[in-house]
């Protein structure tokens, strides 16, 4: 399995994230507020579980292994070498707090690049700790969101000698802006989604500052201000701070780079108003100053400021557009002969949510769907579990780090929906059940918090069942599962995350697609187009609904395939919200096909307008839609070793 985690730049608020945190104390103080995104650059690994031990395998920054961790899978030596700092510390620091939560075994970690610089407010020790977290997570199937690995990472960086701040842990969201709120011991996060693509550029300043001194000055200011430099330190980090980073926010969502770089000045000059007579030897920072002052940058540039604790360590500029930030870059190296690196905040948001649409009739399972609905029908998993259908599906979803899923169902069937996920059994009979059981079913109550049921009571196709998700979708991408598949992945990921995985690098809507013979292609919604890396994805060129075989003959064919050889829609979709203009326009001029409301015509006018890939998954969907499927998917389902299957409620604590 291989992970990603990157650094993490805060943009606005430095500061405010430890500062918020005395609220504990004295209420009067502001609450804190920064804007973070994760850095192009970060820590790749390759993990897999351990039988007993916790190995953690580290790569230098100049590309040479570093020495080997290895400490036993147990809580008091991974306390002892967290508390003792060092690098390790951090990892093991991290594994403490997993074994102390949940029943695990080992894992073996793998560095196999960093190309993240190290003590330049980039945050390299949290992006450790985060990665830690997700390899735990997705090794051994946890079931944590993005919030809860950060958390988790929060929790074992603070277990070593280090007294990091909240925010430093925001990397585990991305490449991606995010607002975090501190007030006291409570976090938020909110996403910020923008527009266009935003070009900044980090500069390390190749000169020096203590951080452990400022963050000791500073820390002198609170809880109580004695005097006015106190109490400028505490009004800039609290309503100050808050002004400017709000306004940020505002800009960021508006893509506006010239305002963002007005803002970043405001904010260094109120920066070193009401902070550096705090700490004057080490915020003064002549070598940033000189940088943001250099006139020859002025023509590419819109503003900078400094990063993390401020001082002569990193700074940031934010650039006109694309081809400033090289010439920027060719200026700052070949004049003040400092090291730069790119940062693109880009355009379009993280994959929350998923639809998965549940309120057909079944008409080709009839009578087994008069009396129970096909997504209810039981499957057997590859741990001898019976399940209803439905579950299997939720599973795929949140294996992907989905968040919130949207049921699409009647709302006569809503109460034997609820009854899976939000219904314990009755008391005599949960007490019948073995104590794993009874453990499952908090699972499945934990699982039904995440869903939201939606109401589709007229059924008029495929396209109107997801219409009836746009207000929960809310503007924002999601995974769409079809209601009546199985599926199993043939690689650590599932198909769905394979899915994730390509809309994130690409930015567009993505389907997945399998190979099918020309036989069966009139079954199946049918793609084509060209490949972008051969045999994975590909740069759509034309959705087609159910076409014959001389047709798809004649059309479809794909260079580089089979003859006879097509690439048909697997089942799963990453949609952009565009897709809803489009189907708002079908339902409100009732443009029916065969007599319903369809997708896949919309689905082509996204890729019209925005691009469509498709991604040619690792796996096989198992169709349950009718009566042979059914049969042959329930024996296919329970063999594949990579089936969805739930983490063992027994496992936590």
């Amino acid at each position: 399995m291989h992970i990603f985690v990157p650094g993490r730049i805060c943009l606005f608020g430095e500061h405010s994230d430890w500062a918020g945190g005395y609220r504990r104390i004295n209420a009067a103080i502001g609450k804190g507020y920064t804007i973070i995104t994760g850095t192009n650059q970060g820590v790749y690994a390759e993990v897999k579980p351990h039988p007993s031990k916790f190995i953690y395998r580290p790569m230098m920054n100049d590309g040479t292994p570093g020495p080997v961790y290895e400490l036993p899978m147990e809580s008091k030596a991974l306390l002892k070498a967290a508390e003792e700092g060092g690098f390790i510390s951090y990892a093991a620091g991290v594994a403490y707090q997993v074994l102390t939560l949940y029943r695990v075994r080992g894992l073996e970690i793998t560095n196999t690049q960093t190309d993240l610089p190290v003590k330049k407010g980039l945050s390299s020790s949290a992006a450790v700790c985060v990665l830690v977290a997700r390899a735990f997570n997705r090794v051994y199937d946890l079931k944590l969101t993005i919030r809860g690995e950060m958390e988790l990472a929060y929790l074992g960086e603070i277990t070593t000698p280090s007294r990091c701040g909240r925010m430093d842990q925001g990397c585990a969201y991305g490449n991606r802006p995010i607002m975090m709120t501190y007030d006291g011991d409570r976090l938020d996060v909110k996403e910020i989604a923008v527009p266009q693509d935003l070009h900044f550029i980090i500069v390390d300043l190749k000169a020096g500052k203590d951080t452990k001194e400022i963050l000791n000055k500073l820390n002198h200011c609170y809880p109580f201000a004695d005097n006015d430099i106190q109490r400028g330190v505490q009004h800039y980090l609290g309503d100050e701070n808050r002004e400017i980073v709000h306004l940020a926010m505002e800009a960021l969502t508006a893509g506006d780079p010239r305002r963002i770089g007005e803002l970043m000045v405001t904010a260094q000059n109120a920066f070193d108003a009401a902070m550096q007579p705090a700490c004057p030897s080490q915020l003064t920072a002549p070598v940033l100053h000189r940088l943001l002052a250099y006139k020859p940058l002025q023509p590419f540039i819109y503003g900078g400021k400094g990063v993390g604790s401020q001082g002569d360590g990193t700074a940031q500029l934010i650039a006109r557009d694309r081809d400033s930030v090289r010439k920027a870059i060719e200026i700052i190296e070949r004049d003040l002969h400092m090291q730069c690196l790119e940062l693109v905040i880009r355009s379009g948001r993280r994959v929350r949510k998923a639809v998965i649409p549940a309120a057909g009739f079944g008409t080709r399972l009839f009578p087994a769907t008069k009396a129970v609905k096909k997504e209810l029908f039981p499957v057997i998993d590859r741990e001898g579990r019976a399940k209803p259908v439905i579950l299997t599906i939720v599973e795929e979803a949140l294996s992907a780090g989905i968040e919130e899923v949207g049921i699409i169902v009647q709302s006569a069937d809503r109460d034997l929906f609820e009854e899976i996920f939000c219904m314990p059994p009755a008391i005599e009979n949960f007490n019948k059940l073995s104590r794993e059981q009874q453990q499952y079913c908090r699972y499945l109550t934990d699982i039904g918090n995440r869903i939201t049921f939606l109401a589709q009571d007229t059924q008029d196709g495929f396209g109107h069942a997801v219409h009836c998700a746009k207000d929960w979708v809310d503007g924002e991408p999601f995974l769409l599962l079809l209601g009546d598949h199985l599926y199993t992945s043939n690689t650590d990921e599932s198909c769905a995350q394979q899915l994730i995985s390509v809309y994130e690098k690409f930015g567009q809507s993505v389907v997945g697609v399998e190979t099918t013979p020309g036989r069966e292609v009139h079954h199946f919604g049918c793609v084509t187009g060209a490949w972008k890396d051969h045999g994975h994805t590909l740069d759509i060129s034309e959705f087609a609904e159910k076409p014959d075989a001389a047709y798809a003959a004649e059309h479809l064919h794909i260079e580089g395939m089979e003859e006879d050889s097509y690439m048909t829609v697997f089942g799963q979709y990453v949609l952009t919200p565009k897709v809803f203009d489009f189907l708002d326009e079908n339902i409100r001029l009732n443009l029916r096909e065969r007599g319903e409301f369809q997708l896949t015509s919309c689905l082509d006018r996204v890729r019209q307008e925005e691009g469509f890939i498709a991604c040619r998954i690792q796996g096989q969907r198992h169709d349950i839609g009718n009566p042979a499927a059914y049969l042959r998917s329930l024996g296919e389902f329970a063999a594949k070793p990579n089936s969805p299957v739930a983490s063992q409620p027994g496992n936590k604590k």
